[in-house]
């Protein structure tokens, strides 16, 4: 199997706990022949917590709401502006452990900036994408997944154009004081749908790198 195999859907804007929900859903109703898919939308302001995230890490209540979650990781922020790409993949299909799907998001992510000639790298101790600006490491995606039944939802969040400063009222991913940056701030025009189609495939190669390449060539199966 390849890339191809993988069905993307653009959501456009939801919001954020029916999305979660339907996620839960379709990984309960899965089988062994359900497809993979990634799904591409934004939300309205929201902060979530990880299954592992503190409170204290709101530093401020900004009137936007805050809501404890299922997957890995502390405390970050969704909002207008950012690409929100969910994977849900079958890990034992594609033959990858847990480490090896964060990594592989974290390269989709970091193949996808360098055609944008954005310089960026992964942290194996802080998972996520960190590109340099201003002379200051600044996170640029944020991710985390969930593992249930041997296949995975929840996924990354990119920033693309968006307001940062509810940033500035939590500790991003619990580092107090984390520099926090997004595609425009770099230079980088794109509306949301562009960035989503763009991203995409290489989201969908990275992920499929260790799985065999019977079908390679085909184009991504997309959905709006």
């Amino acid at each position: 199997m390849s890339a191809a195999a993988i069905t993307v859907r653009a959501l456009g804007r939801t919001d954020y706990e029916a999305t979660w929900r339907a996620m839960q859903a379709f990984t309960d109703a899965r089988t062994a022949t359900t497809g993979d898919e990634i799904w591409l939308t934004e939300h309205p302001p929201v902060y979530t917590l990880g299954l592992a995230g503190r409170r204290q890490h709101l530093l401020r209540d900004n009137g936007i709401p805050a809501v404890k979650v299922d997957r890995g990781g502390q405390v970050t922020y969704h909002g207008p502006g950012q690409l929100v790409a969910y994977v849900l993949l079958d890990l034992r299909r594609w033959r990858l452990s847990v480490r090896d799907a964060i990594r592989a998001i974290e390269t989709g992510v970091i193949d996808w900036f360098a055609t944008l000639n954005v310089a960026a790298s992964g942290d194996v101790e802080a998972p996520g994408v960190y590109v340099v600006h201003a002379g200051t490491r600044a996170k640029i995606a944020a991710l985390g997944l969930k593992i249930r039944h041997g296949a995975t939802y929840h996924g990354v969040a990119i920033n693309v154009a968006m307001d940062l400063a509810p940033f500035r009222d939590i500790d991003p991913c619990g580092y107090p004081g984390l520099a926090v940056t997004d595609l425009a701030s770099l230079g980088v025009t794109l509306d949301m749908a562009t960035a989503g189609m763009r991203f995409a495939p290489h989201l969908a190669q990275a992920l499929t790198a260790r799985g065999s390449h019977d079908r390679a060539g085909q184009p991504l199966e997309t959905h709006r």
